[in-house]
């Protein structure tokens, strides 16, 4: 159901009737904010006349999964960006923007949550003396929404510690749930960043002036919400960066620990390959071996036997392969 806020000169009005909307759009002195989080089939259509929705953007919205985006059409403009819900996951919001009124459609996500708009809204009630037009109301839910990604960039950053923790105190794990954490956090990131760099073109392009409601006071605030996309991009790529070497010195240790086996089979090996040479030997039984008929030949082969494989017991002890 959609809901509006008509902000005028000293008061405020909360409504959810589509003529009071459409009368409170044709004041100039007005600012209409309507919201309409998880729309069902059909929601938007009493607001598509009243507002002038072009149909591309309206099918867009229906759509869901659009990358993040800006559409300039003659009465109004479209951004499609994704926020932080409140369950920690994304969600898709769009926003519809005009002279005086703006529109934000929430998705859901894919656990019923979506972008929680109640901090943004009590910041720009608390500031909007600095700016009461349209483009100052875009640039605080956008900014509430980038200050969400550090969050999850930080999420991931916690996440990526602890394997690491984990990775140096335990080595890797034989079973192969380490690789398997490394691939699913790999993805992740990557799905975070193809969601949060594109904002970055749309707000060049809102600075570039291309929307012409968005007036000059507001753009220096969008100004700073590059910055944070900036910082924000460059910490996405440090993490993957440090994903890589996570991989990388999971692999080493796997193949050190792979050294270490073959280290101690080959030492035994060689340990077992002298007594089984000279019981070999023994073990043809030819009638003419000197040792057949001495007395003390049996406890000089094991004599033999014991001694070398102690030797090198002791040798292989030493340079540390046992």
């Amino acid at each position: 159901m959609a809901t509006a806020t008509i902000f005028l000169a000293d008061s405020t009005v909360d409504t959810d009737d589509i003529d009071e909307i459409g009368r409170a759009i044709a004041d100039p002195d007005a600012l209409v904010w309507i919201d309409i989080c998880g729309p069902a089939k059909g929601e938007l259509e009493p607001l598509v006349d009243v507002l002038g929705l072009h149909e591309l953007a309206v099918e867009d919205v229906n759509k869901h999964g659009q990358r993040a985006k800006l559409d300039r059409f003659p009465s109004h403009a479209f951004l499609v960006a994704y926020a932080r819900a409140e369950d920690g996951d994304m969600s898709e919001v769009d926003f519809f923007g005009g002279t005086n009124w703006l529109l934000t459609v929430r998705e859901l996500n894919d656990h019923g949550e979506s972008f929680s708009i109640d901090g943004a809204r009590a910041r720009y009630e608390r500031t909007r003396q600095v700016d009461r037009k349209v483009g100052y109301l875009l640039y605080t839910l956008v900014d509430s929404l980038v200050d969400g990604y550090f969050s999850e960039a930080d999420k991931v950053e916690d996440r990526l510690e602890l394997i690491e923790e984990d990775l140096f105190e335990h080595g890797p794990p034989v079973d192969g749930s380490l690789q398997q954490e490394l691939l699913t956090l790999r993805r992740e990131l990557i799905v975070f960043r193809r969601r949060v760099v594109p904002l970055r073109d749309v707000v060049l392009s809102l600075l570039r002036r291309e929307v012409p409601w968005i007036e000059d006071q507001a753009i220096l605030y969008f100004e700073d919400v590059l910055d944070h996309l900036l910082r924000v991009t460059d910490q996405i790529d440090t993490q993957r960066e440090l994903m890589g070497n996570v991989v990388d010195a999971s692999l080493a240790l796997s193949s050190n620990r792979m050294n270490e086996v073959m280290k101690k089979m080959t030492s035994w090996g060689a340990i077992l390959i002298v007594a089984t040479l000279v019981a070999g030997i023994y073990g043809m039984n030819f009638e003419n071996m000197p040792e057949l008929g001495w007395k003390y030949g049996y406890f000089a082969a094991l004599g033999t036997m014991l001694a070398t494989t102690g030797t090198l017991y002791v040798y292989f002890r030493r340079k540390k392969w046992l």
